[in-house]
């Protein structure tokens, strides 16, 4: 009997943009349960409450089709730990560009540490994504830009609108 392939893929997901959606689309077809993990992460002020972000992307992962289980849930703490909770045994990670291979580097070899059960697997940004962060596409919003072609229709409206009220303020 072969193992369940559970895959863990973490992010803050503020917002949640085109690129992880690709590397989710990619990700469902290598398993058969995918747990996306909206992280807990006051440090970065997040303009999207917790529940916020975990309602836009299930809202996504309702439009998806074929491939593996996908469950989305709020994770607060270590990586592995919540790896284990949730069953994963494999991390997915986006890489966009050598900085993020740098980042990623190092959180591969620290969490091999904490747990070797958990493997890491890497997949590459599409072309088309790999200029897209969440942290860049609120920067346009913020000031007037269309942020359309880098995020889902409701996400740009509910981005383009909290960046203006953000900025109203």
């Amino acid at each position: 009997m072969s193992q369940t392939r559970t895959g863990l893929y973490p992010g803050t997901f503020d917002p949640l943009t085109n690129g992880h959606l690709d590397i989710i689309s990619r990700a469902t077809k290598l398993l058969d349960r995918l747990v996306i993990a909206v992280a807990i992460n006051p440090g970065k002020g997040p303009a999207f409450t917790l529940e916020e972000r975990v309602a836009m992307v299930e809202a996504e992962m309702a439009k998806l089709t074929g491939g593996a289980t996908i469950e989305v849930m709020p994770f607060r703490g270590l990586l592995v730990d919540f790896a284990a909770e949730v069953g994963a045994n494999i991390m997915v990670r986006g890489l966009r560009a050598v900085v993020d291979y740098e980042y990623e580097f190092q959180l591969y070899g620290m969490n091999s540490k904490l747990n070797p059960d958990v493997e890491s697997v890497f997949l590459m940004a599409d072309a088309r994504y790999q200029s897209i962060s969440s942290s860049l596409v609120k920067e346009i919003a913020m000031f007037g830009g269309d942020i359309s072609q880098f995020v889902p229709e409701d996400i740009a409206v509910a981005t383009t609108q909290r960046m203006a009220d953000r900025m109203a303020k």
